[in-house]
């Protein structure tokens, strides 16, 4: 495994360590450690002292979720439920899931609800939540639950047929919708499991993390499996966490033996177990965005009487498939403004048809501003560009007739544009836009262009 296996073949090998002495060697900082992970399952009176440990500590002190609320007598309604938490729940913060929880759970409160969804509905109820193929897989699943019946699958197997479940998120609903006697093992059981046990491998190693999952088989209560469940995730979550443990509030310190370790040598951390994964370097992208605005009226004194706003749709398949987003290009590292303007001259003929000078003209083209969006394997620069433009005789006629390419887009006005679902980094480049067309005008036309804004729907606005 990638901690290092002890190499019995060195010259310097003089003995065989015991099963303990791998374990309780020096701290896993110090040296290369030394891990036998076949001896992490727990003795017969630990298990059993254990599940009571934990599970009244969990009756006592779990955190208070709009999940943990739904009613164990509808399982069809409950197993919905954790479906959605989870999806939600993965490589997000629950601060953040819960409000998005309850307005999701208020909009489709059922699967059959959820099954006659659009796409784009259910990505302007996800926006903000990142990793938009989740939302994907929920609406596909519904779509192949109903197909085939409506009933909701109350099994491991059967639950691992849907789009997006995967072993844990199987375990999870199985066993707290529908009391079936399964482990789940995520980040946190395993930090929790190699602390209990002092091993000091890498998390992410598939042999760990296989044995890791037998001895949460083990551990799970059979009489409340989903709240044995919740509760070693929840210690995980809670105290047992990845810098900062709480020992001294944990239900099971007394059975821990990184704990243990580290009171007989203070060169050793809980911390140091498990190992610290090697995060994956992230890829640096450069992209130049721009915000498209077409003025309906003739004057230039109120731009903001009657505009819309170019949106282009990305592909169904890759990062952030199908979302809305302005238009937009990949650039070749870092590009100066004439370089960027070059690229999205061409985008926007190639795409739209439109030309500057040919047949379109431009009211207002300036440089916003740029900042940098993180995604979990991407580092996007992203240039911001505002062009005010309006189309000259034929123009919006050409403009058009590009409905027939394979390029999907529409043109939204402002109270549309403000009230869509965005992803975060589309909503900042919006955000900025407005930040620098308040700052063109003096600070009494600012409220007003907020009142046109917000009425604009009422004015004459053509279709582009």
């Amino acid at each position: 495994m990638s901690g290092g296996e002890k190499n019995e073949n060195h010259e310097d090998v003089k003995k065989k360590p015991t099963k303990g002495e791998k374990r309780r060697g020096r701290s896993p900082s110090k040296r290369e450690p030394i891990v036998d992970i076949e001896d992490i399952m727990f003795s017969i009176d630990k298990v059993q002292t254990m599940r009571s440990s934990l599970l009244d500590w969990y009756d006592l002190s779990h955190r208070d979720l709009p999940w943990r609320r739904l009613d164990k007598g509808q399982p069809e309604t409950r197993g919905y439920g954790v479906w959605v938490s989870e999806i939600m729940l993965q490589q997000t913060r629950v601060q953040t899931v819960v409000e998005y929880y309850k307005r999701w759970m208020h909009r489709w409160p059922t699967v059959q609800h959820l099954s006659r969804a659009s796409l784009e509905e259910v990505n302007e109820m996800w926006a903000g939540l990142g990793y938009y193929r989740r939302a994907r897989f929920l609406l596909e699943g519904a779509k192949l639950i109903v197909k085939e019946g409506g009933e909701f699958p109350k099994t491991v197997p059967d639950l691992r047929k849907i789009p997006g479940i995967g072993e844990y998120t199987a375990g999870a609903i199985a066993s707290i919708a529908f009391d079936e006697v399964v482990p789940v093992v995520d980040g946190n059981v395993i930090r929790v499991i190699a602390r209990l046990k002092a091993i000091s491998g890498n998390p992410k190693d598939s042999k760990l993390v296989k044995q890791v999952w037998k001895a949460a088989a083990q551990l799970v209560d059979p009489s409340r499996p989903g709240d044995f469940n919740q509760a070693l995730m929840e210690l995980g979550a809670t105290l047992c966490t990845p810098t900062s443990p709480s020992c001294s509030t944990c239900p099971v310190f007394d059975h821990c033996e990184a704990l243990s370790i580290s009171k007989d040598d203070s060169s050793v951390l809980v911390t140091d177990y498990p190992a610290k994964g090697i995060k994956t370097k992230q890829r640096h992208d450069y992209s130049a965005v721009c915000v498209v605005e077409m003025l309906e009226n003739r004057g230039t004194s109120e731009l903001k009487q009657c505009s819309r706003f170019l949106l282009v749709k990305r592909p169904d398949e890759g990062l952030l498939a199908g979302l809305w987003e302005f238009p937009s290009v990949l650039l070749n590292g870092e590009a100066d403004s004439s370089t960027r303007r070059e690229s999205i001259n061409s985008l926007l003929s190639k795409s739209f048809g439109l030309e500057p000078k040919k047949n379109f003209e431009i009211v207002i083209r300036e440089d916003v501003g740029d900042f940098v969006h993180v995604f979990s394997h991407i580092r996007l620069k992203i240039y911001v560009e505002h062009l005010v433009l309006r189309l000259k005789g034929e123009g919006s006629k050409l403009f058009r007739k590009q409905e027939k390419k394979s390029i999907s887009w529409k043109c939204v006005d402002n109270k549309v544009m403000s009230s869509m679902g965005l992803t975060s980094s589309v909503r900042k480049v919006y955000d900025m836009v407005e930040k620098f067309e308040a700052e063109m005008i003096s600070p009494s036309r600012a409220v007003a262009t907020k009142k046109q804004r917000a009425t604009s729907t009422n004015l004459s606005c053509r279709s582009c």
